[in-house]
């Protein structure tokens, strides 16, 4: 099955699947769950080439039963993907997938709502007593570029820099053809037309990431142009325009003529929208592409814990706002049929689902990431 039809069969089936499992029925997201039962082989023994290099997967008894997650909206598509295509190789697994941003995903975990969740941002130190279930590890899944996207007539190329992002943004700068754009875009005719700035509604890890590149490169120990700081929501003006999830925000650039929005790559292409160069932190103006993500992954500082930033960093081909996003779960899983089937889909997800990631428009993980990451499957604990 390609990837078009998974995804259309995921949208068919997926339809309020959640309401009817332990995840709860109270987020208003607009973006569906993931449900997909699975169908008739297993996964064990593939060999699966990430890059140069190939990591075989360990094996794996076959699994059954149904896990549930919610969270971040950014890695969605591809989690999708990883689904649809875990589940046709897992016969009797289902494993559910709700949006509504990195907060309630996270807020979810910590309620034992769900098994696992997804989240772009770690959970701050004062949250980390609200998780009733004890320890969290962190499994890292891809990395991509979080694309500036606009929707502007007669406007098919874009370069802006972290100071102008950061005035647009914060409503300093309210016309397309504003001098400070115009000195960086020389060769564009800018229109004399007002901009329409648009951001997240939900807790967002997205909005975290997004603002965390702001506050790098011209935030209070940089200039102090940026003056919202960083976090999954911030006080937006009250002229500017909320979407909810990263499709939300891609809809409402792609229908306002003059908009400006920060939205994941893989959502901003499904949408059709044009997206501007970035400079980065050597001064380069680079385009949100896989290979300027894997870039700026590349260089990353790992923790212990499997945390990292790819946010603002160093390197000429870096693109600078390339965000991380991981897979949160309990160390202790209460459920031994569970902890299985979650073992085994973030086992796939580690391995043959990095070779389908670029195909819905995100990066693999950098191989020495990856490897650390499945050797941290063994420290899940039956408790």
């Amino acid at each position: 099955m390609n990837h078009s039809s998974r995804r259309l069969m995921i949208a068919t089936v997926t339809s309020l699947s959640l309401l009817a499992v332990s995840c709860g029925s109270d987020s208003s997201s607009q973006d569906a769950t993931t449900t997909v039962a699975a169908s008739d082989t297993t996964m064990a023994g593939t060999d699966t080439t990430m890059g140069s290099e190939t990591t075989s997967p360990p094996d794996v008894v076959p699994v059954e039963g149904t896990i549930n997650g919610s969270g971040a909206t950014f890695p969605k598509a591809f989690y999708e993907e990883a689904i649809a295509a875990f589940t046709e190789t897992n016969p009797k697994a289902t494993i559910n997938y709700a949006g509504g941003g990195s907060g309630k995903g996270r807020q979810d975990l910590a309620d034992q709502l769900v098994d696992f969740a997804g989240t772009d941002s770690t959970i701050k130190e004062a949250d980390l007593a609200g998780f009733k279930g004890g320890d969290v590890l962190y499994f890292p899944t891809v990395v991509a570029p979080i694309t500036v996207s606009y929707n502007l007539s007669g406007v098919d190329a874009l370069e802006l820099d972290a100071e102008v992002i950061a005035k647009i943004f914060q409503r300093e700068i309210k016309n397309w053809n504003d001098p400070a754009i115009a000195a960086l875009n020389a060769d564009a005719t800018l229109p004399d037309q007002a901009i329409t700035v648009v951001h997240r509604s939900d807790s967002s890890g997205t909005t975290g990431n997004f603002t965390k590149f702001l506050e790098k490169a011209v935030g209070a120990d940089a200039g102090g142009i940026w003056k919202l700081g960083t976090d999954s929501t911030v006080e937006w003006a009250a002229d500017t325009q909320a979407g909810e999830g990263n499709s939300g925000v891609a809809q409402i650039i792609q229908s306002t003529n003059g908009a400006i929005g920060y939205v994941d790559l893989s959502d901003a292409t499904d949408a059709g929208l044009s997206f501007a160069s970035v400079k980065n932190k050597a001064g380069e103006f680079v385009a949100p592409t896989l290979d300027g993500a894997s870039a700026a992954a590349g260089g990353a500082e790992i923790k212990d814990d499997l945390t990292f930033s790819a946010i603002w960093a160093d390197g000429a081909e870096s693109y600078p706002i390339t965000a991380q996003t991981w897979i949160i779960a309990y160390k202790t899983q209460p459920d031994a049929g569970k902890a299985a089937l979650l073992k085994a889909f973030l086992t796939y997800i580690l391995t043959e689902g990095q070779t389908i990631a670029p195909e819905v428009n995100f990066a693999p993980l950098p191989s020495e990431l990856d490897e650390k990451a499945l050797a941290q499957l063994d420290m899940f604990e039956i408790g």
